[in-house]
């Protein structure tokens, strides 16, 4: 049976920013699984970090995306339109930083591309801490360089945004206590279509809908987007972008920043 839950009154900031964040993904969370598809290899690292755990909270959980199998899984979101998407019978409606369950509830907790969203990362963190004895969380660093080409050279207006939700890596480390940092590179061919995932594949960034499903794109105006990706189209139309980034056609993977924290007792082997 589906439980639909709400967490306690958080102070008035937290409670702002969880409702931008949930009504953002009210708008974007139609047919959000059509392209935000599980890549396997990221999939494959989640695993292995929650090897041995039989009871996980997913909290941020969207549409069920890298939830393993055979263990059982509660999947924790305050949207209620990416829930409806959810194929899971466990769902819990609520926000990370007031997580209804009690202390050590979970063997795990995992959270994937979704602390920035969180009005309040220490909070959520520490509610991740409370619930479970073991903790996964998949983000991304905003002072990692090099920059991705889409924001150097077409939309800048998205590093103001991501360096505004992204906490510093080291802030998330030591939030969380992790004990393992592991870099996952963005393979050329990576099947979840968050922003950078078309790094090899400009012409994607063309398409609405591959737009549509990605928070960035989703929280700047059209007055901004649009004339950007006029750009991108005309310097593809031109071999201008080929002839800049001659040098990406050629890598298998490039690494962007992106880091899976683990915490809490477990194998710490898992690269």
């Amino acid at each position: 049976m589906t439980a639909f839950v709400s967490g306690s009154a958080s102070a008035s900031a937290s409670a702002s920013g969880r409702a931008s964040s949930t009504a953002t993904y009210d708008r974007i969370g139609v047919g959000y699984r059509r392209v935000r598809r599980p890549d396997p290899r990221l999939a494959t690292l989640i695993r292995k970090a929650l090897a041995g755990a039989r009871t996980v909270a997913n909290v941020g959980a969207g549409t069920g995306s890298y939830e393993p199998a055979g263990m059982e899984v509660t999947a924790v979101d305050p949207s209620q339109v990416m829930l409806d998407q959810h194929p899971g019978r466990r769902k819990v409606l609520a926000g990370a930083e007031s997580l209804p369950f009690e202390d050590d509830a979970f063997d795990a907790a995992m959270a994937v591309m979704t602390v920035h969203h969180w009005p309040d990362l220490h909070r959520g963190l520490d509610e991740l801490r409370r619930v479970s004895r073991r903790q996964v969380v998949f983000t991304w660093d905003p002072q990692h360089l090099p920059e991705p080409w889409l924001i150097e050279e077409y939309l800048p207006e998205i590093r103001q945004l991501e360096h505004a939700r992204f906490t510093p890596l080291s802030t998330a480390v030591e939030a969380l206590g992790a004990h393992t940092v592991l870099p996952f590179p963005i393979p050329h061919d990576f099947t979840d279509g968050f922003q950078i995932a078309y790094w090899r594949r400009p012409e994607f960034y063309l398409d609405p809908v591959i737009r549509q499903a990605s928070s960035t794109f989703a929280q700047r105006p059209a007055s901004v987007v649009e004339p950007a990706i006029a750009r991108l189209r005309a310097d593809l139309a031109s071999g201008a972008w080929h002839r800049r980034h001659a040098d990406l056609l050629t890598r298998e993977s490039v690494d962007y920043g992106y880091r899976l924290l683990i915490a809490g007792p477990g194998d710490s082997d898992v690269g």
